[in-house]
């Protein structure tokens, strides 16, 4: 089966600054891909290459097809939400959905119109009249109602309160994921996208630092809550990241062995925002003794 996304060796500098740095990538159909990061990492220059916007050093397919080659033909398979609303604000609503019923062949009106009718948003309201949560709701409408196989999105729920992050992606997974189509999501908001994904990738200054499976993410990575007295032995353990709150120490390990930590204290999985900052901190302290 054609992975929807392989690059391999992507390589991008903008005068001096390096953005990618031989970024390897795979995803595979019906995946959900968490590209997390922090600001500056390299995460919108990879999504511009791989919709076709950037052209970079190094190979890249999606689809099967080279994005800046064939990106015409790539459009009509790939759908994208970014981190700025980009619809016209002079626009009526009934006007974006002719707009787009008539330039895309793969655009199902009535689908488009079913969701809008979940929300309160009407059909002869301008965009500039709507607030940011609706226009991300009308956004999201457009494109799920085109048939497409990869969503790739920038940051999507930026700005928006819990109530519209939550109802985002609850319609992402129940009207638009299907298990045959894959998504790429970018977002700095880890704790809200880690349920939905099926694979993460940390990047920083243009390099992966972590690319793994979310099942491989809940064996291979274990939190350690230990007390003072069993510190000593935890640490003898090597653990990849350590913090204390309200006087307990909190410890991060890459393989260890559970049932030999949970002598030691309670052991969980840690969540995903916590393994960023664990992963984070060594390169974080790299670059300041570089520096």
């Amino acid at each position: 089966m054609t992975a929807s996304i392989q690059a391999r060796g992507l390589r991008k500098s903008f005068g001096k600054s390096v953005a990618l740095d031989g970024v390897d990538l795979t995803v595979e159909p019906g995946r959900i891909l968490g590209l997390i990061g922090p600001n500056g990492a390299g995460k919108s220059t990879t999504l511009n290459a791989i919709l076709g916007l950037t052209e970079c050093e190094g190979e890249l397919k999606v689809l099967g097809l080279d994005p800046w080659a064939q990106r015409d033909r790539l459009m009509n398979e790939v759908c994208f939400i970014a981190d700025v609303a980009v619809l016209p604000r002079w626009m009526r609503v009934c006007q974006a959905l002719d707009y787009v019923q008539g330039v895309h062949p793969r655009f199902d009106r009535a689908k488009a119109e079913s969701f809008l009718d979940r929300t309160t948003i009407k059909r002869a309201s301008r965009i500039r009249e709507l607030s940011k949560g609706m226009v991300t709701q009308l956004h999201l409408a457009l494109v799920m109602a085109i048939d497409a196989r990869l969503l790739v999105l920038d940051e999507p729920t930026l700005g928006l309160d819990l109530l519209f992050r939550k109802s985002f992606y609850d319609s992402l997974l129940n009207d638009y994921f299907d298990g045959d189509r894959t998504i790429v999501v970018s977002t700095h908001q880890v704790e809200e996208i880690q349920h939905i994904l099926t694979d993460v990738v940390f990047i920083d200054r243009g390099r992966v630092v972590l690319d793994c499976s979310m099942e491989s993410f809940e064996t291979r990575y274990a939190e350690l809550e230990v007390a003072a007295e069993h510190l000593d032995f935890a640490r003898a353990l090597k653990p990849i990241h350590e913090r204390q709150l309200f006087g307990r120490s909190y410890l991060i390990f890459d393989g260890a062995d559970r049932d030999r930590l949970a002598t030691l204290g309670e052991v969980r999985t840690p969540s995903l925002a916590d393994l960023f900052i664990a992963t984070m901190a060594p390169v974080a302290a790299q670059a300041g003794r570089a520096g």
